[in-house]
């Protein structure tokens, strides 16, 4: 790219020596000096284009990700944590992960100074389809009427919903959902009039959600994302959301009671204090516009939990507390931001609690190598230590951390959702 805007440079140069004040031929020079720019430029967005397309897109510091491509000889670009393309001063894919700049990546910082978003700690259904097979319907999950499959997609699989309008499937639950509970679900759309409804209860007969008892979730970019209201007067509260034309956006709800707050990525859309959701054992998805194989919508991992708790009362009542909310970046020990309200809601516990000393215990499932897992987990109870030591000053002869990979499980690891409670951070009580 350099070389390119050196050359670019020179040929420029070389077009305006002939132009002078005066000259009959300036306005030739002057079109012809633009058209080789516009050349240049044409090209190099071809070359973009092209890398983007063909390209492994990685993580920026997914390190097993990026040796992997290269090691098939594929060109790697490099992507933050919620997938969108890294790019250069130059407009161009970064593609050395060493280039990257990771300080708006934290916890606590910018955006993410002020997210909220604590997923429940008890895991009643997750699927990332994983087992699925390309082209099939998802085995886990059931289906109601339209077009749905796997598809792969940038090293991972997605399920594609292709029309006709009103498609829609149902997720089974093994158990009605509680007072408090979360949904994730990642979505990206074709257009900005692409919407679907993500209701805890089915709608009407002939699919009329409008006359839903009750409330219901929207994910949509320009119709808005949010809590949306059937038949009664709850309240509708949403906001438009075109970042999912973008790239495959993470989507949270959490509920406790009637309070619901929706989120995409960091931005809370959505903040509804007597909303009415009723309680079932399942969750309806339904695709309420147009898609089609061209314009298809996409959804990735879904992830639905019970809980929410008070860290202190259980640690008090149990002597130690297992959180799900504290994220790391795939295969490494950095933070993810997402973890900012679980990081903070320890630091006040601590704050607030002086004579409290904890130690803080890493987890990992069996997936993968048994001494990688275990290096991880010690790596990442450090490196949560470290942050709280660091962000909320706690001394630190109150903190120990301490690693045992898949060593210690809670759960047995044969089901996507057993796996994902054996990730965890667990907070022990010290004497």
């Amino acid at each position: 790219m350099r070389i390119r805007t050196v050359a670019t440079a020179l040929l420029l140069t070389v077009l305006a020596g002939f132009a002078r004040p005066g000259d009959a031929g300036a306005q030739v020079i002057d079109r012809m000096r633009r058209a080789a720019q516009n050349a240049v430029v044409g090209e190099a967005e071809r070359q973009v284009a092209a890398l983007l397309r063909n390209a492994t897109r990685c993580v920026f510091d997914d390190r097993a990700c990026v040796d992997n491509a290269k090691s098939e000889g594929k060109d790697v670009v490099l992507t933050d944590d919620q997938g969108e393309v890294l790019m250069d001063d130059e407009g161009r894919p970064i593609q050395d992960p060493d280039r990257v700049q990771q300080e708006h990546e934290k916890p606590g910082t910018g955006a993410w100074a002020n997210y909220d978003f604590v997923p429940g700690e008890r895991i009643l259904f997750y699927d990332d389809f994983a087992a699925d097979r390309v082209g099939d319907f998802p085995r886990r999950l059931t289906l109601l009427r339209g077009n749905w499959d796997i598809v792969e997609w940038q090293g991972r699989r997605l399920l594609r919903s292709t029309g006709p309008r009103h498609s829609a499937l149902v997720i089974p639950l093994p158990e009605a959902l509680p007072e408090r509970f979360t949904i994730e679900i990642e979505a990206f759309y074709n257009t900005t009039n692409q919407q679907a409804v993500l209701a805890t209860s089915g709608p009407s007969p002939g699919g009329n959600w409008s006359s839903l008892e009750g409330n219901y979730f929207r994910i949509a970019a320009g119709a808005g994302t949010g809590v949306v209201a059937g038949s009664n007067d709850a309240v509708t509260a949403t906001n438009r959301t075109d970042v999912l034309i973008e790239r495959l956006m993470p989507i949270r709800i959490m509920v406790d009671g009637q309070y619901a707050k929706v989120y995409v990525g960091e931005r809370r859309v959505a903040n509804v204090p007597n909303g009415e959701f009723i309680r079932s054992d399942r969750l309806y998805i339904e695709n309420t516009y147009a898609a089609s194989e061209e314009q298809p919508m996409l959804f990735g991992t879904i992830r639905i939990a019970a809980g929410g708790m008070d860290l202190y009362d259980v640690i008090e009542r149990e002597g130690r507390v297992a959180t799900q909310g504290i994220l790391f970046a795939t295969g490494s020990a950095r933070i993810r931001p997402e973890s900012t309200p679980t990081l903070n809601e320890i630091g006040t516990m601590l704050r607030d609690h002086p004579d409290l000393r904890i130690s803080i215990e890493g987890h990992t499932d069996d997936v993968g190598d048994d001494a990688s897992n275990q290096t991880l987990s010690v790596e990442r109870a450090a490196a949560v230590k470290a942050y709280l030591t660091q962000t909320f000053s706690i001394a630190e002869a109150r903190l120990q951390s301490a690693g045992f990979g898949e060593s210690r499980p809670v759960a047995a690891n044969d089901t996507p959702e057993r796996r994902q409670q054996n990730r965890r951070v667990e907070l022990v009580r010290m004497q």
